[in-house]
């Protein structure tokens, strides 16, 4: 933190990191099987599986389908991480795992890959990303998060994932 000859210390945060002082609020799709917090003010995009939350160079994406698998990480590495990789612009140094999330056990996906074009610029930029995979009755949610490499969103990350439950 920077001071400032008029004031209190000052965050200065590179492209990419989301502020310390980031407030949250609760997002939860009408009849949808989930709530989750996201950043507030952040742009979002309805589509037809889903939503994106997006701000700068960061995008949480939430997509919900249909899914009942037996052991969940190996439906990962054999069903989702093929198609996540078909859809995805320069998918590099993909890992799988289990994780604990305060809505119980999900499938942590994570991997780089190169974001959409800016649409005012038309610059890309490589992005770490990690697809969390929440599973209940026959339905999935993932939850990605998206940002350029080396910003420092553990601590958001974290509460956005933590934040998700299921109604």
């Amino acid at each position: 933190m920077a001071s400032t000859p008029t004031g209190p210390a000052t965050e200065s945060n590179p492209a990419g990191d989301i502020p310390d002082s980031q407030a949250f609020v609760t997002y939860a799709p009408p009849g949808g099987p989930y709530g989750v917090e996201v950043p507030e003010g952040w742009a979002r995009t309805a589509s037809a599986g889903g939503v994106t939350f997006s701000d700068k160079y960061n995008r949480i994406v939430i997509a919900v389908s249909k899914a009942s698998p037996t052991d969940p990480v190996a439906y990962a590495r054999s069903t989702e991480l093929a198609a996540v990789r078909a859809a995805t612009n320069g998918f590099a140094q993909d890992k799988v795992s289990s994780v604990r999330r305060s809505a119980g056990e999900a499938v942590l996906i994570t991997y780089r890959a190169v974001s959409p074009p800016n649409p005012v610029t038309g610059k890309v930029a490589v992005e770490d990303v990690e697809r969390y995979e929440f599973f209940r009755g026959g339905t999935e949610v993932a939850l990605t998060l998206a940002a350029p490499v080396g910003s420092d969103n553990v601590d958001p990350w974290r509460r956005v994932t933590d934040s998700f439950r299921w109604r």
